[in-house]
């Protein structure tokens, strides 16, 4: 058994950031649009509530991972992974006339997590509010920040040493938060993912419900978000590439039933080569393989085997809830 990578911290006050984008939506259709374009159910929020969500085609698959800050007047959509532009287009094309909403442009943000030590005495907006700063310039969500692109960070943030982009990338996969494109592509919905705390099966009609519904009601998830960590074998530098093929062991007593024989299993996602020469990162496994402890980065008894684990991010997806509406 190769060592585990999941156990590790961020040592002493430190920040993870990622870039993301910002929609403004102002006028009274505003919730109600909302509410018929993405996966939660936002009509009947009230000002000031933080919504996480999903944007999602018309046959369920993800489009980008989104927050909704409903206000006074409107909403933000703030979109922390996925192609914001596109986004942006898919609203536009269903907005009529008739709507009593106006669609703002794209616009850059940043979204700031600290980490590590003396977090008990930074600001915190109460569950499932977000708090604008008092110069308009950002948002609090909890104790993590939003702010416009080119805001400074408050002093509470900025004596917060940046993480790294491997360590970045560590954490992202250490959670198992899904992302563009390995995760949130045309070819995923949001159950697979471990998104299922953002999507509301008893709100009615939006956009994909049909199709979100049928997994829910028939069991039909064919495959879910698993982190995986191995050695890197000898001579290999690089991790795996999106995409590569995984496979069960031949013979192996990997829990599923006792079958042996190699079969194939799922792909890789995401990967990233550690410093001490560990492998981690995610892969979407088929259904048939999820309690397998190992499967095979490739085919073959010589292909390098990988640990799986369910990421804590990771919410399982709901069987028969889709008839509830």
């Amino acid at each position: 058994m190769s060592p585990d990578p999941w156990s590790w911290q961020p040592a002493g006050p430190r920040r993870w950031e990622q870039a993301t984008s910002l929609i403004r939506l102002d006028g009274a259709d505003t919730q109600r649009f909302l509410h018929g374009q993405t996966s939660a159910a936002i009509e009947s929020s009230t000002p000031g509530s933080w919504i996480p969500t999903c944007c999602i085609t018309a046959t369920g698959r993800l489009r980008a991972l989104a927050e909704v800050l409903v206000d006074d007047s409107g909403a933000w959509l703030l979109l922390s992974s996925g192609d914001a532009e596109a986004v942006w287009h898919s609203l536009d094309r269903v907005l009529f006339p008739a709507d009593q909403v106006r669609l703002g442009p794209v616009t850059p943000a940043r979204w700031i997590t600290p980490l590590g030590d003396a977090l008990t005495a930074l600001p915190q907006a109460p569950a499932g509010q977000w708090q604008a700063r008092e110069n308009g310039n950002g948002w609090l969500l909890g104790r993590q920040l939003v702010l416009l692109a080119g805001a400074e960070l408050p002093p509470w943030l900025a004596e917060r040493t940046p993480l790294t982009a491997l360590e970045q990338e560590h954490w992202r996969l250490q959670q198992g938060w899904p992302a563009a494109p390995g995760e949130i592509n045309d070819d995923t919905n949001p159950f697979e993912a471990g998104l299922a705390d953002r999507v509301s099966l008893s709100k009615g009609c939006y956009v994909g419900q049909e199709t979100l519904a049928k997994l829910a009601t028939y069991d039909g998830v064919k495959q879910q978000l698993r982190r995986w960590h191995g050695p890197a074998p000898e001579g290999s530098a690089a991790a795996p590439a999106q995409g590569t093929a995984l496979f069960r062991l031949e013979g192996a007593n990997n829990g599923s039933s006792g079958t042996s024989g190699s079969s194939r299993a799922g792909q890789i996602t995401s990967a990233l080569a550690l410093e001490d020469g560990m492998w981690i990162g995610l892969a979407l496994v088929r259904r048939q393989a999820l309690q397998d402890s190992e499967l095979r980065a490739g085919e073959g008894s010589q292909a390098p085997a990988l640990h799986l684990s369910k990421p804590p991010a990771f919410v399982d997806p709901p069987v028969g809830a889709g008839r509830q509406g």
